[in-house]
């Protein structure tokens, strides 16, 4: 590390064996479970649903989350078979939490190269935010472990992700942002590596009655329609 703030990139002789391990993970298990809860145990019943129904990737997202760095301990403690980690991470200081936690990933809604710093330094995949064809290729020049496109909804799905993987060539997209059961198997179709999901796993009036039997449904169907593709 350099000045204060600055990290320079020695840790780019990681970047090979990180987004190789990770792109290995996103490859077997296709999609990522986002959390967002009004507090711990409600949090850990959704992760515990997604579970049971097959998903193995949970992320426990920094906004509207109560006490997410206390969420994302529980989560772990009570699935050792799954992999945890963060998103919506903005700050060098939230980026820390995290890693003090023990994130296993963390995804960040844009591109910050001090935090994909950070994060490769210490070995976890930083999966950054992007956009357009620069921002995309920004974030993976600067050492995303693989992108995260987003809000793929407003772009156009599945047919954005194939016009974009075009000229740029095979990067690892990961789209979120109102993917939905019937937008995840067209995006992994359209050359996507793996899709994040909200909403379309955790419609607000099944968590709020408590009905874990219904999204651990969903999370297998899901997966069924995956493995199709």
């Amino acid at each position: 590390m350099a000045a204060a703030g600055h990290f320079e990139s020695p840790q780019r002789s990681q970047w090979p064996t990180l987004r190789s391990q990770w792109l290995t993970l996103l490859e077997r298990h296709r999609a990522i479970a986002i959390i967002r809860a009004p507090d711990v145990p409600t949090g850990l019943s959704m992760a515990q649903a997604v579970a049971a129904g097959g998903l193995r990737l949970l992320e426990v997202a920094w906004n509207n989350n109560a006490q997410p760095a206390e969420m994302l301990k529980t989560i772990r403690q009570a699935l050792p078979n799954c992999i945890v980690g963060v998103g919506t991470v903005l700050s060098q200081a939230d980026l820390h939490v995290a890693i003090a936690a023990n994130a296993q990933f963390c995804f960040t809604p844009h591109t910050d190269s001090e935090l994909i710093a950070i994060a490769t330094a210490h070995h976890l995949p930083m999966i950054a935010g992007a956009m357009t064809p620069t921002e995309i290729l920004t974030a993976w020049r600067a050492g995303a472990a693989s992108v995260k496109v987003f809000p793929i909804s407003a772009l156009g799905n599945g047919d954005y992700i194939r016009s974009i993987l075009g000229p740029l060539g095979p990067l690892p997209l990961v789209p979120t942002g109102g993917v939905t059961l019937t937008s995840a198997p067209a995006l992994i179709a359209a050359g996507a590596v793996a899709v994040g999901l909200q909403a379309a796993l955790f419609p607000k009036a099944e968590v709020d009655r408590g009905d874990w039997a219904a999204i651990e449904g969903r999370s297998r169907y899901l997966l069924t329609l995956l493995a199709k593709q």
